[in-house]
């Protein structure tokens, strides 16, 4: 794992535009061709809050994690008042599904919390995004309350996890 650079900008939009398509094809509208742009994950580069998976030349996936939370999350019954770090943009290049790279994107984003003394992570995702709910809950997240957000027809869940 490491921080993204700029020049990654055409494998992450490489892995968005995949992503969209497969996510069409299950009905699920979190992502679409408004969001996330690649304007959004240049202001993560340039925060250094981007991270990415690439073994041997072939970009598996990233996340992005930093400790700014939505004010969408100022109403959620949260499980701790701790600081937190919080999960934001994530995806697995469709074509190297199945080998573990999502649980690793979320123990890097757990040991990422530890290593800034936040043993708390948050986020969220689409209701209907059956895909990310699993793999939080694998992951040792709780869903801990839904929220609106993004103008979306359906509520978002939102989860946590103490490390």
């Amino acid at each position: 794992m490491r921080k993204a650079k700029t020049s990654d900008l055409n494998n992450i939009m490489k892995v968005i535009d995949l992503t969209v398509k497969e996510m069409k094809q299950e009905n699920n509208t979190q992502w679409d061709e408004r969001y996330p742009i690649e304007e959004d994950f240049l202001v993560d580069i340039e925060k250094g809050t981007l991270y990415v998976e690439e073994v041997d030349g072939e970009f598996k996936g990233f996340i992005c994690v930093d400790f700014n939370q939505p004010k969408e999350y100022d109403d959620i019954n949260w499980s701790s008042n701790k600081e937190s770090m919080v999960i934001h943009r994530m995806a697995v290049n469709p074509a190297c599904r199945r080998q573990g790279i999502g649980q690793r994107l979320i123990k890097f984003a757990d040991e990422l919390a530890i290593e800034n003394k936040a043993n708390y992570i948050k986020t969220d995702t689409y209701s209907i995004n059956t895909k990310m709910d699993a793999l939080f809950k694998k992951c040792g997240f709780v869903k801990v309350g839904e929220m609106d957000f993004l103008g979306k027809e359906k509520p978002f869940y939102c989860y946590d996890k103490l490390i």
